[in-house]
């Protein structure tokens, strides 16, 4: 990439730069995959998704909603604030510094962010994680988010799909981290009970606290091709038990061959792919009619029916 930005990039400005003063800086990205380089508007027009390789690009929020939602059928659902330092944590830097430069980056308040919409006309509330901030990590502002985003889908009857990015519990929280698998648990068993479907789409990559929690206890879990799943990493697994993992270990293909991944999805038939879902999940409890309710007590026995019965007839 040296070469490209210290070299031809000054050359093209030099030639065009009195005709096109306002050349945007990013017209070309590289894939983190087969490193070709893929010109801004083509790799946009494909979802984020290589089209020399199929490497599928991490996205954020804003393009999920885009990409899941009815066009133009969906708002923000708000999460409220929480304390942003419970612990006062500071290792190389103020934990309350790093949350400002993540805020200031991403433009939101942490790493969860939920709307409600219609997909194929169904209700469903999407809420999704941005790997962008502070590594997708789970702290007490993305468990109010999330439990804020289910109690939202009960009380609309509403399909509620969680799109994973994360890694893991962050530890700048310390145990107040820890609190919130408890935490999204207990918001994903009111969604359960409820009668309403929990979907979960694990993208690259979906590691600790968030595996071992709201990620892995969906209806239905899809996930997008060759994403890392899994809560330890296999870095870390291979050292712990001395032993060489298989090829495909802990990806997205590997987990379904092995009954842990339901489906996995391209991008670009994700909606129609969670359309058709809710259509035989949810769409029959909506149309359903209610049941029917008793309007009048058991029927009583007249004193001649009692009569006969006595008398053995």
């Amino acid at each position: 990439m040296n070469w490209l930005s210290s070299y031809v990039r000054p050359k093209i400005r030099a030639l065009v730069g009195q005709s096109r003063p306002d050349l945007p800086e990013n017209l070309w990205d590289q894939c983190a995959s087969c490193e070709r380089m893929i010109f801004h508007r083509d790799l946009e027009a494909n979802g984020r998704v290589c089209p020399h390789c199929g490497y599928h690009m991490r996205v954020g929020p804003e393009f999920r909603f885009r990409a899941l939602f009815d066009e133009g059928s969906w708002q923000r659902v708000e999460a409220p604030r929480v304390a942003a330092d419970p612990l006062k944590f500071r290792d190389l830097k103020r934990y309350s510094d790093r949350l400002k430069e993540a805020q200031n980056r991403t433009k939101a308040f942490d790493a969860l962010e939920a709307a409600a919409g219609t997909v194929d006309g169904l209700p469903t509330v999407i809420a999704v994680m941005n790997f962008d901030f502070m590594t997708g990590t789970m702290g007490t502002a993305l468990g109010e988010a999330f439990i804020t985003a289910a109690r939202h889908a009960v009380e609309t009857r509403s399909a509620f799909l969680v799109v994973t990015a994360s890694g893991g519990a962050r530890m700048q929280e310390g145990a107040l981290s820890l609190m919130q698998m408890a935490r999204t648990t207990i918001a994903v068993q009111e969604i359960k009970e409820a009668g309403l479907p929990y979907i979960v789409l694990l993208t690259d990559p979906t590691t600790g606290g968030v595996t071992a929690s709201f990620a892995m206890l969906g209806d239905i879990h899809l996930a997008e091709p060759a994403a890392m799943i899994g809560f330890a990493g296999p870095r870390v697994i291979e050292q712990t038990i001395r032993e060489k993992l298989p090829n495909g270990f802990q990806r997205a293909e590997y987990l379904k061959e092995h009954g842990i991944v339901d489906l996995v999805v391209p991008r670009h038939e994700m909606r129609a792919t969670l359309a058709r879902l809710l259509g035989l999940l949810l769409r029959p409890k909506l149309e359903s009619p209610p049941a029917a309710e008793v309007t009048s007590g058991p029927e009583v026995a007249t004193e001649d029916e009692m009569a006969n019965v006595d008398a053995g007839q």
